[in-house]
């Protein structure tokens, strides 16, 4: 192996390693938020039982339906069936929504996976990074990343679809031209690295407003 090779196996390990720090914070993150929101339901429920104190089943009924509005948003966005892309899938979720971008996602994972948690972090969390970055460029109203997943077979099949600003990207081999920095061109190569190894599938695809990348894994866990 080369001097040459070996510099960029490093560079490509140290990314991977501060990317999976990252991901791992922002569910720690989430994991915060909700102990917080059940610290609160305490509360909710002391001033339930002081309504029923003094008999007021208007007051009850009424703060009843706030909870239960609030309570949309405090459960787990996504429920695949796999702990670790909920745990992701969800992270993301949350961020984007910080920045104004509209997600809908469709995630079904009925079987165990024959994928690390290392290498399911890396796939969806540079995934959705890319999404989320291309979606900032545009204005609030039209920013919008689609998720799916699901099996077809024996495979998982995993599809990301945000808009974008300008005209089709131009393509070079298996990967499109790209401003970003060196850490983005790491991202996607360790996708490809990723999907390779495991003998999978993998095709980007740029239409005029739109990026799509979709990804095939073969899974040895037939359902039981």
């Amino acid at each position: 192996m080369g001097i040459f090779t070996r510099k960029i196996e490093k560079q490509i390990g140290a990314y991977q390693q501060e990317l999976i720090q990252t991901h791992y914070a922002e569910v720690e993150n989430m994991y915060k938020q909700i102990r917080g929101w059940r610290h609160d339901y305490r509360n909710h429920i002391q001033t339930m039982k002081a309504y029923a104190a003094s008999e007021d089943w208007e007051a009850i009924c009424n703060y009843l339906d706030l909870l239960d509005t609030d309570l949309a948003t405090v459960d787990t966005v996504i429920k695949t069936g796999n702990p670790m892309t909920d745990a992701i899938l969800n992270s993301k979720i949350s961020l984007a929504k910080s920045k104004g971008i509209e997600v809908t996602a469709d995630a079904h994972i009925p079987v165990k996976l024959n994928l690390s948690e290392i290498d399911l972090c890396c796939i969806i969390g540079n995934l959705f990074d890319n999404a989320i970055e291309a979606s900032m460029k545009l204005p609030c109203e039209q920013r919008l990343i689609r998720v799916y997943m699901d099996m077809k077979n024996t495979q998982l099949y995993i599809s990301f679809t945000n808009f974008t600003a300008g005209k089709k990207m131009n393509k070079v081999g298996n990967l499109f031209q790209t401003t970003k920095g060196k850490d983005h061109g790491f991202g996607l190569v360790r996708i490809d690295a990723i999907v390779e190894r495991l003998d999978g599938y993998i095709s980007r695809n740029s239409e005029d407003g739109a990026f799509t990348t979709e990804i095939l894994l073969p899974t040895i866990h037939p359902p039981k």
